[in-house]
């Protein structure tokens, strides 16, 4: 019955739902924001709580003005991922560009694995759908598992139907060696800002003023297959248009010092997030752990 009811909300609401033109969606949008923040009120003391800890120097208003701003493009972003569901080809890549696709270039010619670190910053989605389409790599997005599994399969059929992969953290290694047997040039985009679930297998550091735990996961993948990394920033140019930009972070994984990837892309993410903070996902129970006791302290971690 759960199988059959996932299925008549997707084909039924959610597919429908997608094919209004962006336009009326954004009206859509525009028309629950206030309704999400002010009457359901979602979440709105851990976006609170977020936006006080990471800015503390910040004024009442500012804070004020950064999530009303964030409510405003939650919607659309929700929005935006039904229109992910039927979206064209051709409007995708309207609508998602690369700035400078060209430094990835002299990987690919030497068939060589990329990985691109992000965050769920801006729209995270399009990348997924439009990642194959991006570059000559084969794209393959890295995520975790929706808990609803029928759901998870219809969402799974939608985001690869442009070439992209979707691989997920029980199988990535799996993936990741059969592309590397067979000499697959690929490129792997992974987020790595979400809570991870393990709190003493994190990387512990500052960001954003707290004491933050952090998914290892490109850093790890990296050293191991010897990846070259870069961190992609996602910009905004107006509702529904998006452009990014590939940024290098190391070239030789192998030779860096522990810690030294992750503590790079994370400060290429605080700089966007400072930048723009509307833009990142403060809904998110991002600061839920609290550091263990026992956990190793290297030379890397701030104080």
């Amino acid at each position: 019955m759960k199988k059959l009811l996932n299925y008549l909300l997707f084909y039924l609401i959610l597919v429908p739902l997608s094919l209004l033109p962006l336009r009326v969606l954004y009206a859509i949008s525009s028309i629950l924001s206030p309704i999400f923040q002010h009457i359901i009120q979602y979440r709105r003391k851990i976006i609170i709580q977020n936006l006080q800890k990471s800015f503390p120097n910040k004024t009442q208003t500012q804070l004020k003005t950064i999530q009303n701003q964030y409510y405003n493009h939650l919607l659309d972003v929700f929005l935006e991922a039904f229109k992910m569901l039927s979206i064209s080809r051709k409007n995708l890549k309207e609508r998602y560009k690369c700035n400078n696709p060209e430094i990835l270039k002299p990987y690919y010619d030497r068939q060589q694995s990329v990985i691109l670190a992000s965050a769920h910053y801006n729209n995270w989605e399009y990348m997924v759908l439009s990642l194959d389409m991006q570059f000559p790599f084969h794209g393959i997005g890295v995520g975790k598992r929706m808990s609803n599994q029928s759901f998870g399969s219809l969402m799974h059929q939608k985001r690869t139907r442009y070439g992209t992969e979707v691989c997920y953290s029980d199988n990535v290694n799996e993936v990741l060696s059969h592309h590397e047997k067979e000499r697959n040039p690929c490129a792997y985009m992974l987020l790595a800002d979400q809570s991870p679930n393990d709190s003493h297998k994190s990387f512990w550091t500052l960001f954003l003023n707290q004491d933050t735990p952090v998914i290892f996961g490109p850093e790890h993948l990296s050293k191991k297959y010897n990846y070259p990394v870069f961190f992609y920033r996602v910009n905004k140019v107006k509702r529904g248009y998006y452009t990014f930009d590939i940024i290098p972070i190391s070239d030789h994984p192998k030779e860096t010092e522990y810690g030294e990837i992750t503590l790079k892309y994370l400060s290429f993410l605080e700089q966007t997030i400072k930048e723009n903070p509307q833009y990142w996902l403060w809904s998110h129970r991002r600061w839920k752990h609290t550091r263990p006791q026992n956990i190793y302290q290297d030379r890397f971690i701030k104080k």
